[in-house]
């Protein structure tokens, strides 16, 4: 069976959104090892519309090792407002995509990966289809942004699986469903 897989960088005060503002200052080689040891146990990418758009706009032109293994990567785009996917290798995937994702777990294949992709990454943990969740703790506190969980969400109980911090004083945390 498939394991859906999500990482996400995240602030000490629980914000995930905009990494890219906020995130490179901690990037260094450890860091780096862990997210590509996450990726390169997949070969499908799962990803939200807003990730898939902001991706989408930046990847394509890119080459190197990173570049390539996104570009040529399998995607799957989980969204209801999106009409078409024109990324290589990307197909859509209509919201209502539990029966889908249900379908494509228990089917051959490497892992998916969820990177960013904050809503897809809540559907997922309360549909019961995410399989392990990483967090990539900051030591910052952003004061404002979006947030991975909500206030007013489901409780969502999860195990810690794993733990590691590194020396840029990151924390990598791993949960599964409890």
């Amino acid at each position: 069976m498939r394991k859906i897989t999500a990482g996400l960088f995240m602030s000490l005060d629980g914000v995930v959104e905009a990494p890219e503002t906020w995130h490179f200052p901690y990037m260094d080689e450890e860091l780096g090892a862990a997210v590509g040891a996450q990726q390169a146990s997949a070969d499908t990418l799962l990803l939200g519309r807003r990730t898939y758009e902001e991706f989408a706009a930046v990847w394509p032109g890119r080459s190197g090792p990173m570049a390539d293994g996104i570009n040529g990567i399998r995607k799957l785009v989980v969204s209801g407002t999106l009409e078409r996917a024109d990324w290589a290798n990307s197909t859509l995937v209509r919201p209502d995509a539990t029966a889908e994702l249900t379908r494509l777990k228990a089917g051959p294949g490497g892992g998916i990966a969820v990177t960013g992709s904050i809503t897809l990454t809540r559907a997922l943990l309360r549909a019961g289809l995410l399989d392990e969740l990483n967090l990539f703790v900051h030591p910052v506190v952003l004061g404002a942004g979006r947030r991975l969980f909500d206030a007013d969400g489901d409780r969502l109980p999860l195990a810690l699986a794993g733990s590691t911090a590194f020396g840029s004083g990151v924390v990598h945390l791993t949960y599964r469903p409890a």
